[in-house]
């Protein structure tokens, strides 16, 4: 049976219910301005700070104070604050040879360096066609002095970043060999890197070697990938042994002639949402596939491996991998500076995210640095000759 309830009653249970979602509309934004009162109120001891710091540094600090460095140093400082050891920020010096780098361009010499047992810098690589190695240099001269200055006294950091300069500007090196320093002057330039090389190990198995990904790097691939291929080749070994990542942006162009039509990989974000990173056409290349990997395989090189494990069959080959499965943006800002920050973990869309875990091989193997030969690469080639279709 229905009941009835009086005008008067339906009255006062509407003034009721208003007067209760009044009071938790008003409890909650109360809350919610409650919690901002406490956020703005600890910016500003922040700052505060800051501001007291400043002002006791201007008072009493010895020395003169470039404001371009003071500036770059609060930023640096509170990116750093962050404790993520792939966040930086990057002053405007920074950021445009980071932009070069990005680009597969290097200005400078064409070497890398290393700390020599004297004290001094060993030339540990020169890049071809390279104005040290017009110049006759070779691997394991030894760098005593750098425009005047002696390396010892410099010491080895200090040094390293003296060689560091704009295009088109000179630099003087008194190299030694054997005993017998000889000077030299050199006009540092830019010039483009080799990302990608790659050669046929036998009649029928290729073997590329991807020390990094930049933007040249996808061209240089696809070239290596399509030479080899018309050489004969029925199995492939990429290398991404030390490799440290690069651009992930750069892995498409790669995977996509390897892999079949799909999405290879995607990034998740802070606010919850995926968006694609790695997606594939139809055109697939259908052969045998190995990946050799190490304990220096880290970033954009784990995530080509895992795809190509993944969605091509392919076995990773050598030791455990780094582990960085997450992805960095870097954004202009301030004084012509950027920030790179830790935006996104990312994964292959079959598999968990590799972040702080790293990819385990298929094949576990390790080099021997008495051997005489790449053990590491022995092993991938038995693994792949098993495979090959005749």
């Amino acid at each position: 049976m229905n009941k009835k309830i009086s005008l008067g009653l339906a009255l006062s249970l509407i003034a009721i219910a208003s007067a209760v979602t009044f009071i938790l509309t008003s409890f909650f934004s109360l809350q919610s301005f409650n919690t901002k009162v406490v956020d703005v109120n600890e910016k500003a001891k922040k700052y505060n700070s800051l501001q007291s710091l400043d002002s006791y540094v201007r008072e009493n600090f010895l020395g003169n104070i470039d404001e371009n460095k003071l500036s770059d140093g609060i930023l640096k400082g509170y990116i750093s604050g962050l404790d993520d050891k792939y966040s930086k920020f990057l002053s405007e010096e920074e950021y445009l040879e980071e932009q070069s780098e990005d680009e597969g361009q290097l200005v400078g010499l064409g070497l890398t360096l290393d700390a020599d047992e004297s004290g001094y810098i060993r030339i540990a690589n020169i890049m071809s066609e390279s104005p040290v190695q017009e110049a006759g240099l070779r691997v394991g001269d030894i760098i005593t002095i750098i425009d005047g200055v002696d390396v010892l006294n410099a010491g080895f950091d200090e040094s390293v970043e003296a060689m560091r300069g704009i295009e088109g500007s000179e630099i003087k090196l008194t190299v030694r060999r054997d005993g017998i320093d000889k000077d030299y002057t050199f006009t540092r330039r830019s010039m483009e890197v080799t990302t990608v090389s790659g050669k046929m190990l036998s009649e029928t198995i290729g073997y590329i070697e991807i020390s990094n990904f930049k933007k040249n790097t996808p061209q240089q691939f696809v070239e290596t990938l399509e030479r080899l291929t018309s050489n004969g080749a029925k199995a492939i070994i990429f290398d991404v042994r030390n490799n440290s990542g690069g651009m992930v942006d750069m892995l498409s162009d790669c995977l996509d002639p390897l892999l079949p039509e799909g999405v290879i990989a995607t990034a998740e974000y802070k606010d919850g949402h995926s968006e694609t990173l790695i997606y594939s056409d139809d055109t697939k290349l259908d052969i045998p596939m190995a990946v050799l990997v190490n304990k220096n395989t880290a970033s954009a090189a784990e995530l080509f491996a895992a795809s190509l494990r993944d969605f091509g069959g392919a076995k990773l080959v050598g030791e455990k991998t780094y582990g960085k499965g997450v992805m960095q943006k870097t954004t202009e800002f301030g004084n012509n500076g950027a920030v790179v920050l830790t935006v996104a973990k990312y994964r292959t869309a079959v598999s968990e995210c590799y972040d702080g875990v790293g990819l385990v091989p298929d094949v576990a193997a390790e080099n021997d640095e008495n051997a005489d030969f790449d053990m590491q690469l022995q092993a991938a080639v038995d693994t792949i000759s098993q495979e090959i279709l005749y």
